[in-house]
């Protein structure tokens, strides 16, 4: 069969529920499949030559290294981690103590070899995440993933004897989450059961699940009350004796109730705004909000971090303590718990700062953590896993686009010292790290990070990249496959941090949202002009990547700006915004996007739907659109629907879609690797950057 004969008909899109490519939205549907082998033998035999063997074998090597930093977390005072390499493709789950993990070479204790598991059981498994039981951290939760899906199978696991638990707590496979309530008591946030699940695919309910009895008899002790909700979570809080339990309700992506209670159920809803961020612990609260808020004649900005006793609090009071105070670029990235004091993570104009503060009977005190670069991207963690076994060590990574990450342990608020340092996979020389700013069209300065060489030629190959939505911040990091397969290359990389992201806060993040996302597309055809203004480079060597959310950035700047662009490669994308409510978990990101079935809301999502605003006769550049089989979070007919239109219409379309891999690359460090070189080769040959 051709590929032509995959696609019925090719029609184009007269009206915006006229889509004649729902067909492609089923996703093991015989049709379907027969489309997909159809494209991936196509793209392949294209572009899966020697070359891309090479480049992909040199790519698995560097993720599995042996000097690679195992990143781990301490439960029960042992260090945990989950490791992969070429002998063990899935990994291992593996734990040692800090004392050896300082060592050169730290000897490991096997817990479980995933690999043999998934051979034994004949199942694609993946280890997602696990959940102990504190303080001693005899008994998990272990979530088993089929093929890298958010959806998982749940299995007690006995830390001791190193098996899972015969007869032991046993879910089938669902989205959720789960907590130890005390070692014969779990707290079961799953979509697995008749009406368990939100229009979302997420929780609807919490149940308390008793050792022995099936899940269909557990005790249900919250329930989402907004049929709309997007999901409902429970987390057990040992930081206070007897412990407490937590329950929050999504009402949207950005917005919560959470309650106080008990293992009987929620008792007491907090007083605080639905967008607002509460951390607990022991008697303490930090509350960091989204808006402004006003209470007792005294307005709180939006940004601000809030402190306060939560007996006071639930006592009434509102005398709050402010931690942090933003400024138009100095926004809060992040706030933990550790050993009771408060980290916070701040972007000042981009540089990270770290504060920590410290609750008693006092009042609030506050310090820098010391010895940690402004000219870099750090990060900054708890070590522990729970409050309760912790003492409040950190952790840090720090790197730049040319240096790679070190792991770093703070301990009681020292200076960091070095516990891991990553190897350099590429070769650097020549090249340097330059920070600038585009003017958008509403004239708002976009800041961009660019590397590449020191001396400018005019007509550099460069990749850019952005992700600007749901408040996430993107920040230059060491990329070892970018920097292998593009920097060492001659190439240049450019990361732009386009509205709709958190690196300036709220107000950064909203004006990138709802219609604003169409802003943020104009913000990042912005930067791919200033880099011709500037004389990097001129427009056909200009190649862009964007994946998820950045899926839609990618097929905009193929619709409204292809003149700015040589070559565009979409990973795992949102496309179609006329249906995204009805795929997978596409009703949860509503608050980002706006609803399609309200007129209002269609009439700015449609501006930036490229799967309606696509029409044929169009200088577009090559686009290579790829996906995977086992993403349940963003629907791969988003990518197998928008190519169909794409090369009905005429259009330099390719398609790539592996059986698994998840909402990412895959599943093992050679399909990733497989992935990324695929789309970077595509990328390279259209710009112009010799692959060899």
């Amino acid at each position: 069969m051709s590929i032509d004969d995959s696609i019925d008909d090719r029609p184009t899109l007269a009206a915006p529920d006229d889509d004649p490519y729902l067909w492609l939205e089923d996703i093991e549907g015989d049709r379907a499949l027969a489309f997909v082998a159809a494209q991936n033998q196509r793209t392949l035999a294209a572009f899966g030559d020697a070359g891309f063997e090479r480049d992909r074998d040199a790519l698995a090597a560097i993720f599995d290294r042996p000097d690679n930093i195992p990143f781990v977390s301490r439960r029960g005072g042992l260090l945990y981690n989950q490791w992969k390499d070429a002998v063990h493709p899935r990994g291992l789950w593996r734990r040692t103590t800090l004392d050896e993990f300082r060592t050169a070479q730290p000897r490991w204790e096997v817990l479980l070899d995933i690999d043999r598991l998934a051979t034994d059981e004949g199942e694609d498994w993946a280890l997602n995440w696990v959940s102990s039981l504190p303080p001693k951290h005899e008994r998990a939760m272990l979530s088993l993933s089929r093929g890298g899906s958010d959806a998982v199978v749940l299995r007690e696991f006995d830390l001791t004897a190193k098996r899972f638990v015969d007869g032991g707590f046993a879910l089938a496979e669902a989205k959720g989450s789960v907590d130890w309530l005390d070692c014969d008591t779990l707290l079961l946030s799953s979509a697995f059961g008749e009406g368990m699940a939100t229009p979302s695919g997420y929780a609807r309910t919490v149940r308390l699940w008793r050792r022995g009895e099936p899940v269909a008899a557990a005790k249900q002790i919250f329930a989402a009350e907004n049929g709309q909700s997007v999901w409902v979570r429970a987390g057990v809080d040992r930081s206070v004796t007897p412990a407490r339990v937590w329950f929050s309700e999504g009402l949207d992506f950005f917005n919560h109730q959470l309650w106080l209670g008990d293992a009987s159920g929620a008792v007491t809803r907090l007083d605080v705004p639905s967008d607002s961020w509460v951390t607990p612990d022991g008697d303490w609260i930090a509350i960091k909000l989204r808006q402004p808020w006003t209470i007792d004649a005294v307005t709180h900005p939006a940004d601000v971090v809030l402190g306060i006793r939560l007996s006071a609090f639930l006592a009434g009071s509102r005398e709050f303590i402010r931690l942090f105070e933003p400024s138009a670029r100095r926004a809060l990235q992040g706030l933990s718990w550790a050993g009771g004091r408060l980290v916070l993570s701040i972007l000042d104009e981009l540089r990270p700062q770290f504060e920590v503060w410290t609750p008693s009977a006092e009042g609030w005190s506050s310090q820098p953590l010391p010895g940690l670069p402004t000219l870099a991207t750090v990060n900054v963690w708890p070590l522990d896993s729970d409050e309760l076994t912790g003492n409040g060590d950190l952790l840090a990574s720090i790197q730049d686009p040319l240096t790679p990450p070190s792991l770093q342990l703070i301990e009681n608020l020292g200076a960091p010292v070095v516990l891991k340092q990553a190897p350099r996979t590429f070769t650097a020389d020549g090249h340097v790290v330059t920070r600038h700013e585009a003017v958008s069209v509403d004239g708002v300065k976009i800041p961009y990070t660019q590397t590449g060489p020191a001396e400018p030629t005019g007509d550099a190959p460069v990749h850019m990249n952005a992700y600007g939505g749901f408040g996430h911040t993107l920040l230059p990091a060491y990329n070892a496959a970018l920097g292998k397969l593009w920097l060492e290359r001659g190439g240049t990389l450019v990361e732009a941090n386009i509205r709709g992201g958190g690196e300036f806060g709220t107000a950064w993040h909203d004006a990138g949202r709802y219609a604003g996302k169409r802003l943020a597309h104009d913000d990042f055809a912005a930067v791919a002009a200033d880099l011709v203004r500037r004389g990097v480079t001129v427009p056909k060597r200009i190649a862009a990547q964007g994946g998820s959310n950045g899926g839609i950035l990618i097929t905009n700047m193929l619709v409204r700006y292809p003149e700015r662009f040589g070559a565009l490669f979409c990973t795992i994308p949102l496309i179609d915004m006329r249906r995204y409510t009805k795929l997978l978990a596409g009703a949860s990101w509503i608050a980002e996007y706006g609803d399609p079935d309200k007129d209002e809301e269609w009439g700015w999502l449609q501006t930036y739907s490229a799967y309606h605003t696509a029409k044929p006769g169009q200088p577009y550049p090559p686009i290579l659109i790829a996906t995977t089989r086992r993403d349940d979070r963003v629907h791969p007919g988003h990518a197998r629907k928008m190519t169909a239109k794409l090369q009905a219409m005429g259009y330099d379309t390719w398609f790539y879609e592996p059986a698994a891999g998840g909402h990412g690359y895959g599943t093992d460090n050679r399909e990733r690797a497989s992935f990324i070189t695929l789309g970077t080769r595509f990328l390279a040959r259209h710009v112009g950057l010799e692959m060899g």
